[in-house]
């Protein structure tokens, strides 16, 4: 991971963010103590699999049951 200080992240911002694009991290230090890290952002494919949360999600047989009075209140605030 590479660090540089406040006065280096202005002056080079744009190198900076060429190393981050390439898959690096960049510490950004103030009187040499980390303050921030740049890093890249992950990228996804942005598809969603058909079936990929089975097992994970459970309905009881309450959930297609009538609300009661008490819930359907909270609603109507």
């Amino acid at each position: 991971m590479h660090t540089v200080n406040i006065h280096e992240a202005k002056t080079h911002l744009s190198a900076i963010l060429k190393r981050v694009e390439s898959g690096e991290d960049v510490l950004i230090a103030k009187a040499g103590k980390p303050i921030a890290r740049v890093s890249p952002i992950p990228t996804t494919s942005g598809k969603r699999q058909a079936g990929s949360a089975k097992g994970r999600i459970i309905m009881t047989k309450a959930f297609t049951e009538p609300l009661t009075e008490n819930i359907l209140k909270k609603f109507e605030k």
